[in-house]
């Protein structure tokens, strides 16, 4: 087959660009994980939403000493970016060949190719199937235009926008910062999140104020970040401020070793800081190291902006319906952490959990709940003491009250399988009670809510939430209206009068992070069993 003139140039070129990149170690291409580039003669390895693959680790740490000023590798960075801004004009699609536009031909095609990454905050495989806030929103997005959705984790972070400019993908949504290098030659969206780079240090160690206070310190970062990027620009001002920057760690291992104590202080962002703390409570911000920055969807830049216009107006419908808002809250709502609590927590599910775990997995599996969830239901309850008893009564290891024990046919509250049993059935019968119109997962926290405070009382907040203008089937409505429960001026004129309406708000939170913890600790033990039966030795996600 005779190869086309442009595509023989755009070869050309990838070579050019893999050639810079090779002259430059750790190339900025502000990013949250920075990995080597894709040479295109190699090929790639892509997941699909079948089987996914994860990225290969890295080899090495390196000092790093930044030269000041305009060194060589924000130079490399520059001719990068122009020469990705050459190839945006060579890459031409199909779509101009057969006369659709993109948005038709994904239609068409019946397939939205989105490029990504696996990260806990942006697109990884739970026990319960695929998940990510990043999936979520291209699942929706692919629903909306009526087509499968086709996740794509390049080997390489650096992949991602190479691939994005070749036209291998149709967008990206990877935690991507907008930048103003970027936006020279991609398009991004409207952002949908922002976050901050902090600095993190372990509980016990002296807090440092201020940069000056991290000179001569044991640092290190993920190479080709931007917080590499971040402390070379700092670098400039700091004259002796040095850091190690690893090839071979991600951020959440890095972060893993400053809660341990075998690293000083590394940088992250503000959502993987956040998604962290429950399973590292010793873990602590220090201060922000940079200005907010956006995230957002990108797309390659060219003439054609039908699929590009689609998506920021569907973005828009998301963020006037106030999707995006519970989506952030369902993945980051729950990520407070009390340092002692969780401490004692993350000891009694190594130390207690396990002689209980069997009967969480069969109630869980004869109700149809997820085994952590009653775990974690369990966990706030009693602490895991089967033999708990309160002043009121309740009794066990789900604390069932004597009327409601008796109604669900225990006979033995202080029998662990009895209590479990039962107290599985009794949150089974509660979310199957919550109206139809409420769906998952917002459909377990309002039965949650209503095992705490009681069926009606729920209702009435739903009946308070409606009149207030919110949407009563969203648990970030309803919990922002329950505190209202215990006021004069509005409990009065309930069907159901008076409740402690700021209970079940916080008991469902502390649910929410124990719940949290022991899917996040599952999913790595899960995929510690899929690398060794595979004979990889893969990083944690």
């Amino acid at each position: 087959m005779i190869m086309s003139a442009s595509k023989l140039i755009r070869q050309k070129v990838f070579r050019t660009v893999q050639a810079v990149v090779k002259r430059t170690r750790g190339v900025k291409m502000a990013e949250r994980q920075g990995f080597e580039p894709w040479d295109p003669r190699k090929g790639q390895r892509i997941s699909n939403p079948s089987r996914s693959t994860a990225p290969a680790p890295l080899q090495g740490a390196h000092s790093l000493r930044p030269a000041s000023g305009d060194d060589k590798s924000t130079r490399s960075h520059r001719i990068i970016l122009v020469t990705l801004f050459f190839v945006t004009g060579l890459a031409t699609s199909s779509c101009s060949e057969t006369g659709l536009t993109k948005l038709e031909a994904v239609k068409r095609a019946g397939e939205l190719v989105v490029l990504t990454r696996k990260s806990p905050t942006t697109y990884y495989e739970g026990a319960d199937g695929y998940a990510g806030i990043e999936y979520d929103m291209a699942r929706a997005f692919a629903e909306h235009l009526g087509v499968k959705l086709k996740m794509v984790v390049p080997e390489h972070f650096e992949d991602i926008l190479l691939m994005l400019q070749e036209g291998k993908a149709d967008m990206a949504a990877a935690g991507l910062t907008v930048t103003r290098d970027r936006s020279e030659v991609i398009q991004f969206a409207p952002p949908y999140q922002r976050i901050n780079q902090q600095l993190v240090y372990r509980q016990g160690t002296t807090k440092p104020k201020s940069v000056a206070d991290i000179v001569g310190e044991d640092i290190m970062v993920t190479a080709g970040t931007t917080y590499a990027q971040r402390l070379t620009e700092l670098k400039k001002r700091y004259k002796n401020l040095e850091w190690n920057e690893s090839r071979e760690l991600d951020t959440e291992e890095l972060i893993q070793r400053v809660a341990e104590g075998t690293l000083t202080f590394t940088i992250a962002d503000s959502n993987i800081v956040a998604t962290n703390r429950p399973l590292f409570p010793d873990l602590r911000v220090a201060f922000d190291i940079q200005r907010k920055e956006p995230l957002a969807w990108a797309f390659r830049k060219d003439q054609d902006d039908s699929l590009f216009n689609e998506a920021v107006n569907f973005q828009k419908h998301l963020k006037h319906t106030g999707e995006i808002k519970v989506l952030l809250e369902r993945y980051y709502g729950a990520t407070d952490s009390d340092y002692f609590n969780m401490t004692l927590y993350q000891l009694r599910i190594q130390n207690v959990l396990p002689s209980h775990r069997h009967l969480f997995e069969e109630a869980g599996q004869k109700y149809g709940i997820d085994w952590r969830l009653l775990a974690a239901i369990a966990y706030q309850e009693s602490y895991w003491n089967p033999r708990a008893t309160s002043p009121t009564g309740v009794r066990g290891l789900m604390m069932l009250t004597e009327a409601t024990a008796e109604h669900l046919g225990v006979t033995d509250r202080l029998d662990p399988k009895q209590s479990v049993d039962g107290g599985a059935l009794y949150i089974r019968q509660m979310i199957d009670r919550i109206p139809e119109s409420t769906t998952e997962p917002d459909r377990t926290w309002m039965a949650l809510a209503a095992y705490n405070v009681g069926y009606f009382h729920l209702m009435d907040a739903r009946e308070i939430t409606r009149r207030r203008n919110g949407d009563p089937d969203k648990w970030n409505d309803v919990k922002a209206n329950l505190p209202l429960l215990a006021s004069p001026a509005v409990y009065k004129n309930l069907k159901y009068g008076y409740a402690r309406g700021n209970e079940p708000v916080n008991y469902v939170s502390r649910i929410r992070r124990y719940y949290d913890v022991l899917v996040k600790l599952d999913q790595k033990v899960q995929e510690k069993i899929r690398n060794e039966a595979i004979g990889l030795t893969a990083p944690a996600i």
